[in-house]
């Protein structure tokens, strides 16, 4: 009778345990968190003083709500100037292009979106569609192009790339060399320069051409996350990854990563909950 009371209570330890476990990766899969960074540099324009930029990544088709309303409504409070959406709007494996332009419509009344491209844009045959949709509702789709936004008497340049698995194999091509060809054709600015690149394992590539601010996303925060480690494992990176997630410098250029939304092929992460990003350009401390 004891041990059969004993097992009894062990089993019912385990289940709650087991039960909590599941709430709570449920709960850190959908509670979006809004995180923000302020950027100083003394190269921004005056008028940029207090521009505010809302950055996401990696929605890979994902709704935080109906209609993504969750969503929307943390951008809209955030009240940017501006949306840079880094990539990764879709989903290859599961690709719904109405989710994608339905999110993209509304967030347009918000504040204007800049898009760039990231690995699952490249897989798909069509990505057409998703471009053509984007276009039509006013986005500034950035494909190794550039942007000149002007407020008040400044400017600053919004520079975009497609991500590399355009133009070279995804797992063993050369990245490095596509993106050193991008930017030389690209950054020939003096005025401070915001990159929009998928993939933040090219930090090194972005150094090099001095730029000013770099917005990322692809890593997913490491999927997984440790206390203290940080994510362990990003594509293109490995296990603990150096950019999963946050804020890094190296000469004079800032990079900000996303964790992004949405999952991919891992359909859930661990302790590492989607974000919108929102960063505030300042001019002097």
């Amino acid at each position: 009778m004891v041990a059969k009371k004993k097992k009894f209570v062990i089993l019912s330890i385990t289940a709650v345990i087991l039960i909590l476990l599941v709430i709570w990766i449920v709960w850190s899969n959908t509670a979006l968190e809004l995180n923000e960074y302020a950027i100083i540099s003394s190269r921004l324009p005056e008028s940029f003083n207090g521009y505010r930029i809302a950055h996401i990544s990696d929605l890979h088709n994902v709704q935080m709500g109906e209609n993504n309303e969750r969503l929307l409504g943390m951008l809209h409070n955030a009240q940017p100037d501006m949306i840079a959406i880094t990539g990764d709007l879709i989903d290859s494996r599961n690709t719904n292009i109405s989710i994608a332009l339905n999110f993209v419509k509304k967030a347009m009344d918000i504040a204007p979106c800049y898009y760039i491209t990231g690995n699952h844009e490249a897989r798909v045959t069509d990505y057409g569609d998703l471009n053509r949709g984007l276009l039509e509702l006013g986005v500034i789709v950035l494909e190794n192009d550039k942007f000149e936004i002007e407020h008040c008497d400044g400017k600053v340049i919004v520079l975009g790339v497609n991500d590399p698995s355009f133009e070279t194999n995804y797992i063993f091509g050369d990245a490095v060399s596509v993106m050193q060809q991008n930017l030389q054709q690209l950054k020939n600015e003096e005025s401070y320069t915001i990159l929009l690149s998928h993939r933040p394992e090219l930090m090194d590539v972005y150094a090099d051409y001095r730029v000013d601010l770099v917005l990322s996303g692809h890593a997913h925060g490491g999927q997984f996350r440790l206390p203290l480690l940080g994510g362990m494992f990003a594509p293109n990176q490995g296990l603990f990854p150096e950019y999963d997630s946050g804020l890094f410098e190296k000469n004079d250029t800032t990079m900000i990563v996303s964790r992004g939304i949405g999952n991919s092929i891992v359909p859930f992460r661990i302790n590492n909950r989607p974000e919108v990003i929102l960063i505030e350009l300042c001019t002097e401390e």
